[in-house]
């Protein structure tokens, strides 16, 4: 629901009836609003490192887990895990301008996401894969921008061609930085 609706959307009125159990039951386990959208973010988190940091950490540092990170991101919204795409790309173009909580839980995950990703452009650079002038950090936010623009062009048109643009753009960065 918060994918689509946003995490401003969700209420646990609407959840309940989504589930199948009374508002004053989900209450219980919430407790307010505010929680029930941070149960929902750490839910979000458990689901992408379980699809996709997990399995792509089990492949050798540099360059072979670099690309698996990125093939598991573009695989999990391809299989629409979620049905507004990735969630964080949906949670944080909704809370980027409202400060609290929910915002700083999302953000804190995106952030590590993309220090993921930049921490293998630096392995790759010390296995002598890429060029290692190049700022990993850099490359990292250009790699995600990648990602983003692509996960918001799948949804839009469910078009597979988005995130084969993705594919093509990584490559081509990521060639053109090959030591």
């Amino acid at each position: 629901m918060a994918t689509v609706e946003g995490l401003d959307g969700l209420s646990l009125a609407r959840l309940a009836d989504a589930v199948g159990m009374s508002k004053s039951g989900l209450f219980a386990h919430f407790g307010s609003k505010e929680e029930l959208q941070l149960a929902t973010i750490d839910t979000a988190s458990a689901i992408f490192e379980e699809l996709v940091i997990e399995p792509a950490a089990a492949e050798p540092a540099g360059l072979p887990r670099l690309r698996a990170y990125v093939a598991r991101f573009l695989d999990h919204v391809e299989e629409a895990v979620f049905p507004g795409g990735c969630f964080f790309i949906s949670a944080m173009g909704e809370l980027d301008t409202h400060p609290g909580p929910a915002r700083d839980r999302a953000l804190g995950f995106s952030q590590r996401w993309v220090t993921l990703l930049a921490e293998q452009v630096a392995a790759a650079q010390q296995a002598g894969e890429l060029d290692r002038s190049a700022d990993p950090a850099q490359v990292a936010f250009e790699l995600h921008a990648y990602m983003v623009l692509g996960n918001m062009q799948f949804v839009a048109s469910a078009d597979p061609a988005a995130l084969e643009h993705v594919r093509r753009a990584v490559d081509a960065r990521l060639k053109g930085l090959a030591a």
